[in-house]
């Protein structure tokens, strides 16, 4: 069996990855194991300690290793590889690529093939802004806060990937505002498990690119 391992950048990412990714992959012969950002028990890091660990991940033996983190609150003092650089490409998606890359580089040749760096674009939360009907699977009517607004949320991003259109609208902090006592580690992987990866592969074009390059090793 093949072995993965995707560096989480906190709880709500690893149950996910448990209950919705580790099926998949199992089906595929691929073990997946999910160790949280160390230095933090869960949260990001500057890039110099997030490196150590994915080196370290990497001599093990012969695992995949990827990262689960959210571009979304990443400071510039974390001098993340081509940060300020990446700046000046206005779209996202192709500033993800770009930081990715610039990540890879930073990565010891013999080691380079064996690791698939991962930025989620804007965080992890906005993949749940899929469809009303899974919304609708998981909370009362009563829990809904403004259902209106959530459903001009998904009206307004047919790519929930694009959710952020400023730090007070980041994708967790609309979902605390829409749906009653929202508790995004319980209630993210309840939501993700009820839109089912194939819907969030197809709604999410970056995330679906990411699955794909995964299952190809």
């Amino acid at each position: 069996m093949k072995r993965l391992v995707i560096i989480c950048e906190g709880p709500t990412e690893q149950e996910f990855i448990r209950d919705v990714l580790e099926p998949h992959f199992t089906s595929k012969n691929i073990f997946i194991q999910t160790p949280l950002i160390k230095k933090s028990a869960g949260g990001i890091v500057p890039w110099k300690i997030l490196k150590d660990q994915i080196l370290g991940h990497l001599r093990e033996g012969n695992s995949t290793v990827t990262t689960l983190i959210d571009y979304y609150g990443i400071p510039d003092k974390f001098k993340y590889p081509e940060w300020d650089e990446s700046k000046s490409i206005v779209d996202r998606a192709e500033r993800m690529t770009f930081l990715e890359s610039a990540m890879l580089n930073q990565i010891p040749d013999d080691l380079r093939n064996r690791f698939m760096p991962y930025y989620q674009l804007h965080e992890f939360e906005g993949l749940l802004f899929n469809n009303l009907d899974s919304f609708e699977a998981t909370f009362e009517s009563s829990e809904f806060k403004d259902k209106p607004e959530l459903i001009r949320i998904l009206d307004q991003y047919p790519n929930p990937e694009l959710i952020n259109d400023n730090p007070k609208n980041a994708p967790s902090k609309r979902l605390y505002r829409l749906i009653d006592g929202y508790n995004k580690i319980v209630y993210g992987t309840i939501l993700a498990d009820n839109i089912g990866l194939v819907n969030l592969r197809a709604k999410s074009p970056r995330f679906n690119n990411w699955i794909t390059q995964l299952e190809t090793i």
